[in-house]
């Protein structure tokens, strides 16, 4: 096990009914990393994280009706979640595919510069992968495609 530590940041906590599974699944399709699994006297998850650059992720079971799997809910998802990559996205969505996500969005670069897939989990989750491909400004990407980009909204 890594020094655990948690950096000042935001954190997600990802829902599955088998966390087991989508804790060493992550690891083995989308790269993340093992930081600590806490297990009880039977060997049953009771916490786990995972982390990505700085990033931490918890990998969790359902433990209420207000906390599901998009397994348990007939496939719906109420958030997605993105990772930015500093490596190459295509290589990334192939190591992805081999795993077994369904690819929901081929790699394409979008307007702002940033190489992006998408990808759905064992259990329903939607994750969006990026890589910045070419630096564009905000003021370039609005002349591009016609739309206005402000820090705050008015």
């Amino acid at each position: 096990m890594s020094d655990y530590y948690r950096p000042k940041g935001l954190s997600s906590a990802v829902i599955y009914k088998d966390a087991k599974a989508a804790f060493r699944w992550l690891e083995d399709a989308f790269g993340f990393e093992p930081l600590m699994a806490i297990t009880d006297a039977d060997g049953n998850l009771v916490h786990s994280e995972m982390k990505f650059g700085e990033s931490v992720l918890m990998v969790g079971y359902e433990w209420n009706e207000a906390s599901k799997s998009p397994r348990g809910l007939g496939g719906a998802n109420t958030q997605t979640v993105h990772v930015q990559l500093d490596e190459d996205v295509d290589l990334h969505c192939e190591r992805a595919r081999k795993a077994g996500a369904v690819i929901l969005q081929e790699p394409d670069t979008q307007f702002y510069g940033d190489r992006t897939y998408r990808a759905r989990d064992p259990e329903g989750h939607v994750w969006t992968f990026g890589q910045t491909v070419q630096k564009i400004t905000p003021a370039e990407w609005d002349k591009k495609i016609g739309v206005t980009t402000k820090t705050r909204l008015d």
